[in-house]
């Protein structure tokens, strides 16, 4: 019953985000000022910047500078696209001492961005419900947007095997996961196990600003 629950409030929260996403105005550029570290927050698979808005007012409000990056759009692309999309961001904006706040797929991006020529530019990354070893249940879709997370992906098991980078990453994950029923554990991380359910909701779980404020230090 509690699982049922968990699922019912995470999709409740999804529908809501995803619909505000597509009628909000908002300009990206309005979040860019501050004095605080720069952040550069990377959407899960079939998310926009806007499904975050939620978490980059709050940052944003917090004194960061945060920042979004156009080119990865609905984030359907392969992981090393994706990656190269934010390499790319960072050195076009000369970006430095840059912390990641991923959510999803998005966490998979920054960690292999992380491995190769921005690895200078970015101090950290807070990822939220990442699929860092993958999930089973992407076996059951024939898109191959979604089959890319099945544990035994070329590009997961590659990404599995990155490991100096770990380190430098935090992991926020639900207890329950509905997308994710592995976990988003990741060997080396700090790893925070929330008591709670969900695969989007969580975002906005009082836990991940508090993860930001220790990463931003």
């Amino acid at each position: 019953m509690k699982a049922a629950a968990w699922w019912l409030a995470d999709y409740a929260y999804a529908g809501y985000w995803q619909v505000r996403a597509t009628v909000d105005r908002a300009d990206a550029r309005s979040f860019t000022s501050g004095e605080a570290a720069h952040i550069v927050v990377l959407p899960g698979v079939y998310e926009t910047w806007r499904f975050m808005q939620p978490l980059i007012t709050a940052l944003h409000e917090r004194g960061h500078p945060v920042h979004v990056v156009d080119a990865l759009r609905r984030n359907q692309g392969p992981v090393a696209e994706m990656a190269e999309s934010v390499t790319d961001f960072l050195e076009k904006h000369d970006l430095h001492d840059v912390i990641l706040v991923a959510h999803s797929k998005g966490g998979l991006a920054g960690k292999l961005a992380m491995t190769g020529r921005a690895a200078g530019r970015v101090r950290s990354m807070l990822a939220v419900a990442t699929p860092f070893g993958g999930s089973r249940y992407a076996r059951l879709f024939p898109v191959g947007t979604l089959r890319a997370f099945a544990p035994e992906d070329p590009s997961i098991v590659s990404l599995a095997r990155q490991l100096t980078v770990n380190a430098r990453i935090v992991s926020i994950y639900a207890q329950f996961d509905p997308h994710i029923p592995e976990g988003s554990e990741l060997a080396g991380a700090k790893n925070v196990l929330l008591d709670t359910g969900g695969h989007f909701r969580i975002l906005a779980h009082p836990r991940v600003l508090a993860e930001l404020a220790v990463l931003a230090e």
